[in-house]
């Protein structure tokens, strides 16, 4: 099996931020409207006209990026509609350039992830609502996705990744992915190539020089390579509400702690996580998403050493299945779900005294402490037996998924 370190790199990066934003922000009812709502070509491309980000988003978007934890940024280059934020070169005149911004904002954001230590990825969509060779002239299309695609490639510097979407749209079609990826290869060797299998085809393996496996809103399983001719990564990507694009009126929130769950779920499996934000109009972050993000930020700033590099361990918990353990060299990461709070019954759901983990080790064991405040754990070892005193929160503290540190002896 071949294993290449980019993409063992990949799976390091823990947690990224997936970013939709293109016209259709403006309008506030997601990325599909166009589709959903049946308006008009002549009509939807008008939004081109009023489309005018302010100066500063994408360096507003990098640096809440990065206080939430993330490690890079996937942005929508080009979605559905067919409009790009990128500088098309000439291959058409729909794109940011030639909208009311003049600007070409994949510079904009590409520059502003670089300043913050962010590795930029690029979406781009398959299908496309916009060009008509793609229901009349497929194969000359796909010429036009490759040129759209080496512009990308070759005009931005070196990028972690470019992440598809569509295919499912044309199941039976010839995508010519050879040609596609070879576009990718030519310039960027060490690029990630992703393509989104969707919602019906979680972890499903593609083509050889995909990179990595998707699932789309749907927790991530293991992996099985066998047979396989190349490693792959795996990456889930979910939504904070019900749409991925702004949409004002969508009040379906997802907690914080549901998706601070769902990440560590990733962990578990060595899957990374995409969280989205649909940017509004002006290229801004809503209230709502900027806080999910800033909550899940705090969390990640007290557990970030141990959802980067620690691998899975396939350890079991006994009588905790959502428990778990990662291993990165001489340490091991316990996961301790649904802890109590320390707390009066009468305020409190869950005031137990304490919570025992059971599970075997090998190596003796050395240390274990909190990652979050230091604290000493007790614990007792008998043979490969060990049993953990994963006690409370303290009252004031309720941190959703919480880790110890277990130090083994050399």
């Amino acid at each position: 099996m071949i294993v290449k370190q980019y993409i063992k790199d990949f799976e390091q990066l823990g947690f990224g931020m997936f970013v939709h934003f293109g016209v259709y922000s403006q309008q506030g009812s997601g990325e599909w409207l166009q589709a959903l709502h049946g308006i008009p070509a002549e009509q939807y491309q008008k939004l081109a006209d009023t489309f005018l980000p302010k100066e500063n988003w994408a360096v507003e978007l990098a640096q809440t990026a990065k206080k939430a934890g993330c490690k890079y940024i996937n942005i929508t280059t080009r979605h559905h509609d067919g409009f790009s934020l990128f500088d098309t070169c000439g291959l058409n005149t729909y794109d940011a350039p030639h909208s009311a911004c003049g600007r070409d904002l994949i510079r904009e954001f590409v520059d502003a992830c670089r300043s913050e230590g962010l590795i930029p990825f690029f979406y781009h969509t398959l299908m496309d609502w916009y060009h008509p060779d793609y229901e009349t002239d497929f194969s000359k299309y796909l010429q036009y996705l490759r040129d759209s695609v080496e512009l990308l490639c070759k005009n931005y510097g070196k990028i972690g990744g470019i992440w598809f979407d569509g295919m499912w749209h044309k199941p039976d079609a010839d995508w010519q992915e050879d040609a596609l990826y070879a576009t990718i290869r030519k310039y960027q060797p060490e690029a990630m190539i992703i393509n989104n299998t969707g919602l019906s085809a979680g972890g499903k393996l593609g083509h050889m020089e995909l990179d990595s496996v998707t699932f789309e809103r749907g927790k991530p399983e293991p992996l099985n390579m066998e047979g396989a001719p190349k490693y792959v990564a795996s990456e889930m990507c979910e939504i904070t509400c019900d749409h991925w694009g702004y949409a004002r009126e969508d009040l379906n929130y997802k907690g914080a702690g549901e998706l601070i769950r769902e990440l560590t779920d990733c962990r578990r499996y060595r899957s990374n996580m995409l969280m989205n934000v649909g940017l509004t109009g002006d290229g801004s972050i809503s209230l709502m998403d900027r806080a999910i993000f800033d909550a899940i930020g705090r969390w990640v700033s007290l557990f970030d050493e141990a959802i980067r590099k620690p691998a899975p361990t396939g350890i079991v918990i006994e009588g905790k299945p959502d428990d778990f353990l990662l291993k990165d060299e001489n340490n091991y990461y316990l996961f301790c779900y649904n802890l109590p709070m320390s707390a009066d019954p009468n305020v409190a759901l869950s005031t137990a005294r304490e919570y025992e983990s059971k599970f075997y080790l090998k190596e003796t064991i050395s240390s274990i402490h909190w990652m979050d405040n230091g604290e000493e754990v007790c614990y007792c070892q008998k043979g490969n037996a060990v049993t953990v005193q994963t006690v409370p929160y303290r009252y004031g503290r309720s941190l959703v998924v919480r880790v110890a540190k277990i130090t083994v002896e050399v």
